[in-house]
């Protein structure tokens, strides 16, 4: 299992030590391991946005100085090259649950600022990430240790649908409530 508090400190300090600074916005499985929200093995940390001048952007290509240095951390350590990406950045597209940056958690690190996805948030990205990999997964598994009420799945619902409209989408996502136990016509239409 990878050490993110170690290896996000490292960063930081060869950051620092570069004359860079950066703020990322994380979510997925390695911020809830950071948040000591689930406990369980984890290979990287996903990164939806950058924070440039107090504003979210696209985190579709980090900046050179924190993929040089990121890369670096990686050698030192023997973590894999992705260990910190920017594969979710397209949920920035779609748009963040409301008040997101209101419940962030901020870790720094040197010259590495972490804005970490808080509870809520998280239980409405794996929901999302449920609905399309299906009960098995390791979403499931996540949101499960999150114990969301059934109110927080209906808000997540709402949440994932506004960024899938289809009648294929709503099926599945009535399939994904039924893992938590929430009935259909719990479901607003």
């Amino acid at each position: 299992m990878i050490n993110f508090e170690e290896a996000l400190s490292t960063l930081g300090e060869v950051m620092e030590s570069r004359g860079f600074h950066c703020e990322v916005v994380a979510i997925g499985g390695g911020a809830l391991s950071l948040l000591g929200l689930i406990s369980r093995s984890t290979k990287d940390i996903d990164i939806v946005a950058l924070i440039l001048d107090g504003r979210f952007v696209s985190a579709q290509t980090l900046p050179s100085e924190l993929t040089r240095a990121r890369d670096d951390v990686a050698t030192t350590l023997g973590l894999p090259g992705d260990w910190l990406n920017s594969g979710p950045t397209q949920l920035l597209d779609f748009g963040l649950p409301e008040g997101f940056e209101k419940r962030m958690i901020t870790k720094r690190y040197h010259g590495l600022t972490v804005h970490l996805a808080g509870r809520l948030d998280q239980i409405f990205f794996k929901f999302y990430a449920a609905i399309d990999r299906g009960p098995r997964s390791k979403h499931v598994d996540d949101l499960r240790r999150l114990k969301p009420t059934a109110d927080e799945l209906l808000d997540a619902t709402q949440w994932a649908r506004g960024h899938d409209p289809s009648p294929e989408f709503q099926e599945m996502s009535r399939q994904a409530l039924a893992y938590f136990g929430v009935e259909e016509d719990d479901v607003p239409r």
